[in-house]
């Protein structure tokens, strides 16, 4: 991760930014190509990734879109060799696969807010988030078989959320999901009904920002770590944790907030 990033000054083409409240909502717009992820989209990601892990005062980051469909996956015409043009100033590069892992090495809440359909590559984000809250009128489909293609980085993330007999089924026939499917396999947290779906994830993302901070983030560091491990090897590496959290700041101001009978205030530093 790059330090000493700064977002102001900066020309963004195809995402908005913005932080209120100790959180980062980051909204996808290209709504006249269904938000699909061309190489500024991308990069502009990636860099308000490493953005929000180097700022302490950030503590969720919401993901969501413009328009009628929230992510129609990686843009074909990059992917054919076409050349286009942007007016993004945002440095860095990488692909969707940076973007996945750069949401898990975040170790910060983040928030998927689906207002329409997710296609494709987008579901590397919709994967990889702790929280994805759709409209019910939301759609999720793998078709890259149907365009010739197979969605193998997908799959690295999609069986570690979704029935593994299911999300084969899915990814080889391409076919679409409703949101309710998609909260009875795990694709998705929770489907409300579009005009609930701002206030649904507004009220999440301000409970999450309300939690101890560098406590949510050790917690987060530790369920990636030992999500490969044994328990064996696990349990080691989780007691060491706890040690470690039960003598943080947030852990003694938790306890003392509580014995006061007050609610507590957690330090960002």
């Amino acid at each position: 991760m790059r330090e000493g990033l700064a977002l102001d000054g900066l020309v963004f083409d195809a995402i908005e930014w913005a932080v209120s409240g100790h959180i980062m909502t980051l909204t996808l717009n290209r709504p006249k190509v269904r938000n699909a992820m061309n190489a500024a989209m991308t990069n502009e990601l990636i860099y308000c990734l490493d953005y929000a892990k180097q700022t302490s005062n950030i503590r969720v980051v919401v993901i969501a879109a413009k328009g009628s469909v929230f992510c129609a996956g990686a843009d074909l015409n990059m992917l054919s060799g076409k050349q286009y043009s942007t007016s993004s100033t945002v440095p860095g590069q990488g692909d969707l696969t940076d973007i996945s892992l750069k949401i898990r090495d975040l170790h910060k809440p983040v928030i998927v807010k689906a207002q329409g359909a997710v296609l494709a590559g987008a579901l590397l984000i919709v994967c990889n988030a702790t929280h994805v809250i759709a409209a019910t009128t939301a759609r999720f489909s793998a078709p890259e078989i149907k365009r010739g293609i197979w969605p193998f980085m997908v799959m690295a993330s999609l069986f570690r959320v979704m029935p593994k007999r299911a999300g084969l089924d899915f990814i080889m026939r391409g076919c679409d999901i409703s949101a309710e499917q998609a909260v009875a396999w795990g694709l998705i947290s929770e489907a409300v009904s579009a005009d609930k779906l701002d206030a649904k994830v507004l009220a999440l993302a301000r409970e999450l920002a309300s939690l101890a901070p560098r406590s949510m983030q050790a917690g987060l560091a530790a369920y990636y770590h030992q999500e490969n491990q044994s328990l064996d090897e696990a349990l080691p590496d989780l007691r060491k944790m706890l040690s470690e959290t039960l003598d943080s700041a947030d852990a003694k101001e938790g306890i003392e907030a509580f014995l006061q009978k007050r609610p507590p205030q957690w330090n960002d530093d």
